[in-house]
C-alpha cells in the first residue's frame, strides 16, 4: 500500500504555526514511507475564505520547502460531487431532511444543559417525511447502537459510543455541504489512507468514520497531534507573538530552522536537537510524538536559527538574505563580496534581518555617524591616529587583509599607542557605528576608496567638533 497523507487548511487566514507543524508531520510521514503528500484547500466557507489567504498558504508551503505531489485541490470545485454523495446517502437511508426551527433547537439545547446533559440533536425528524420544497437541512443518520473505535497512531485506542454522537448536519439549508461531509468525500476520492491532524478534530473522527462506513469506504488511519501552547500555558495565538509562518520569514528566520523547531515541538529522537531535512525524514515516527501538548518557546527557536546561520552554506544564507537586503535598496548582485560579508557576520547575527541591518555599511555609504559611538570615539585625540591610518591606507597598492594589518601595526608602532587607540576610532570612522567584525577584515571588505573617503569624513567631523 502506498502511503497517502494530506494537508487540508482552510483559507480563512495565514498559515499558522500549528498548521505548519501538521503539514510537516504529514509531509515527513509520506516521505519516510515513500508515499505521496496531497495539498487540499478547504474553501467551502465562502464568507471567510479569501484569495489572499490561499496565496499565504501556498507561499508558506513553498518557503518551507514542503512540496506536494498532488494539488492544490479546491473544495469549491467539487460541489457537484458532494451533492452526488448526499443524494446517495439519502437514497440508501443514511441521511434525512430536517426542518427543525432555530428556536426549537435553541430550546432543546437550553433544556439539555439545564438537565446537565450533553447538548445534541434529539432525532426529531429522523423518521419524519419532510417536504423537499420547504426550508430544511440534511442530517446524517448516525447509528444508535455500538461504538466507534479510533486506533490512533499517537493517542492509542479511543472509543466513542454511538448513542453519544448526534445526527450531524451534512448539508445546510442553502444546499452547501458541511465540513464533516466534504472532508470524508475528499479523503475517500483522493485515496487518503493516513490522516494526521490536530487533536481538536478528534471528536469529528467517529462521525466521519461512520459516514465512510455508510458509503462502503475503508476509513483512513488517524493520528491526532496535541495542540501547541504558549509559554503562559494557553493555546498559542497572536498574543504570543509571531504565529504566521511568513512572519518568521519576514523576521529573518531560515526555513530549515523553523522546520527543525516544529519537528521537535512534540516529537523527539533521543537527545538530538538539530536535524537536517534528511535526518527528519529518516528518524521521524508518529509513535514518538508526545500525547501531551507542547509549549512554544520563541527563545529556543531564535537559538536554533542562530545555529543554522552559523552552520549553513554561505550560498544558502545569501539566497535568503537577499530579500532582506533588498528592503534597504541593496541589490546583492552588484556586490561581489556578499559571501565574504556573510562569513564575517554569521557568528554575530541571530536573524537574517539582524545580519542585513548590521551589514549596511558594507554596501551603502552613510552621511552621519551613530551619535553615541561618535561622541565616544571621534574625539580630537583620535585625529592623529586617523590621519596616520589615512596616509598608510593611501600608500597601499595591493588592498588585502595582510596589507591593512601591516599598515595599522606600523601606525601603532610609529605613534607608540595600543591597538585600541587606533582600532576603535577607525571602526566608527569606516562603519559609522561601534560594532563590526575584525577591523582589518572589515576595512578590506569595505574597500580602499570607501575607507579613505570615510576616514576623511570622520576627520571633518572631529574638526567641526573642535570648533564648536
Amino acid at each position: 500500500m502506498t502511503i497517502r497523507t494530506r494537508f487540508a487548511p482552510s483559507p480563512t487566514g495565514y498559515l499558522h504555526i500549528g498548521g505548519a507543524r501538521t503539514a510537516l508531520f504529514s509531509w515527513l510521514y509520506a516521505r519516510k514511507h515513500g508515499g505521496q503528500f496531497v495539498l487540499r484547500i478547504e474553501d467551502t466557507d465562502r464568507e471567510r475564505s479569501t484569495e489572499a489567504s490561499v496565496n499565504a498558504i501556498l507561499e508558506g508551503m513553498t518557503w518551507m520547502g514542503l512540496e506536494y505531489d498532488e494539488g492544490p485541490f479546491y473544495q469549491t470545485d467539487r460541489f457537484d460531487r458532494y451533492k452526488e454523495i448526499i443524494q446517495t446517502l439519502m437514497e440508501n437511508g443514511h441521511a434525512y431532511r430536517c426542518n427543525c426551527s432555530k428556536e426549537r433547537l435553541e430550546k432543546l439545547r437550553e433544556d439539555q444543559m439545564a438537565a446537565k446533559q450533553k447538548p445534541r440533536y434529539d432525532g426529531c425528524c429522523r423518521n419524519k417525511t419532510v417536504n423537499a420544497e420547504e426550508p430544511h437541512v440534511i442530517r446524517f443518520k448516525n447509528p444508535l447502537e455500538g461504538s466507534v473505535v479510533v486506533n490512533d497512531l499517537i493517542r492509542g485506542k479511543v472509543a466513542f459510543q454511538n448513542n453519544e454522537l448526534d445526527d450531524l448536519i451534512i448539508a445546510r439549508t442553502d444546499g452547501t455541504p458541511t465540513y464533516n461531509l466534504t472532508v470524508v468525500v475528499d479523503d475517500m476520492d483522493m485515496d487518503i489512507n493516513h490522516v494526521i491532524r490536530g487533536d481538536d478534530h478528534l471528536n469529528n473522527t467517529p462521525r466521519q468514520m461512520n459516514i465512510l462506513k455508510a458509503l462502503g469506504a475503508e476509513p483512513p488511519v488517524y493520528a491526532h497531534v496535541p495542540m501547541i501552547l504558549g509559554e503562559d500555558g494557553k493555546r498559542l495565538s497572536k498574543r504570543h507573538g509571531a504565529v504566521s509562518v511568513m512572519q518568521y520569514h519576514d523576521e529573518g528566520y531560515l526555513p530549515e530552522a523553523l522546520l527543525n523547531y516544529l519537528v521537535r515541538l512534540g516529537w523527539s529522537h533521543g537527545d538530538q536537537e538539530i536535524f537536517s531535512i534528511d535526518e527528519m525524514i529518516e528518524k521521524f515516527d508518529l509513535s514518538d510524538v508526545n500525547k501531551s501538548a507542547s509549549t512554544f518557546s520563541p527563545d529556543k527557536l531564535l537559538w536554533l536559527n542562530q545555529q543554522y546561520i552559523k552552520e549553513s552554506k554561505v550560498e544558502h544564507i545569501a539566497h535568503h538574505l537577499n530579500v532582506h537586503l533588498g528592503k534597504y535598496g541593496i541589490d546583492p548582485a552588484q556586490h561581489e563580496n556578499l559571501h565574504e560579508v556573510i562569513e564575517a557576520q554569521r557568528d554575530r547575527a541571530k536573524t537574517l534581518v539582524e545580519m542585513a541591518e548590521s551589514s549596511l555599511f558594507f554596501f551603502k555609504d552613510f552621511s552621519e555617524f551613530e551619535e553615541t559611538a561618535a561622541k565616544k570615539q571621534l574625539r580630537p585625540v583620535a585625529a592623529k591616529p586617523l590621519n596616520a591610518v589615512l596616509a598608510a591606507f593611501e600608500q597601499i597598492t595591493d588592498w588585502s587583509v595582510e596589507a591593512i594589518t601591516d599598515a595599522i601595526n606600523q601606525v601603532a608602532e610609529q605613534l607608540d599607542v595600543k591597538m585600541g587607540k587606533i582600532g576603535m576610532p577607525l571602526r566608527v570612522a569606516i562603519c559609522g557605528q561601534g560594532n563590526s567584525p575584525d577591523i582589518k577584515l572589515t576595512a578590506y571588505l569595505i574597500g580602499k576608496d570607501k575607507c579613505i573617503a570615510r576616514i576623511k569624513m570622520a576627520l571633518e567631523y572631529i574638526a567641526k567638533r573642535e570648533q564648536s
